[in-house]
């Protein structure tokens, strides 16, 4: 199967799921930033931290698999190995799943301050601890 283009809005709602998959999978701090406007390789990053490795890698592992599926390209997966900073690069969207102490010292949030945060909301899980994204899509 040919992997098929994204446009605009569907890039947006591709990180909305994506965020929604890494909160099914206990992630927290969960951010979705709009890149478009900053740079020019990607539209969204989805920024998300695990408690361990195999968390992080399950998180990974489940984003890979939904963008198969739904025949978006994922160019490159970097980081698994190690799995304290998991790198998915699905061209329109880049996901970037940390270990806590790992996101912490990079601190992507800080580094693209000015790109602006986009809410999504949480699949039918009940709210979760205080620090998590989401609200009104």
């Amino acid at each position: 199967m040919a992997p098929r283009a994204v446009v605009p809005d569907e890039a947006r709602e591709l990180a909305k799921l994506c965020a929604r998959i890494a909160d099914d999978k206990k992630g927290e701090h969960i951010v979705i930033l709009r890149m478009t406007e900053l740079i020019v390789l990607t539209d969204y990053f989805v920024i998300a931290s695990g408690a361990s490795r195999p968390q992080v890698q399950a998180m990974a592992d489940e984003i890979n698999e939904t963008m198969r599926k739904l025949r978006v390209p994922c160019l490159s997966m970097e980081g698994y190995e190690h799995g304290r900073w998991v790198l998915l690069d699905c061209r329109d969207v880049v996901v970037h799943l940390f270990e806590t102490g790992t996101r912490e010292f990079y601190d992507l949030e800080h580094l693209w301050a000015d790109a602006p945060r986009v809410r999504w909301q949480r699949a039918s899980r009940s709210p979760g601890p205080a620090g998590r994204e989401g609200g009104p899509a």
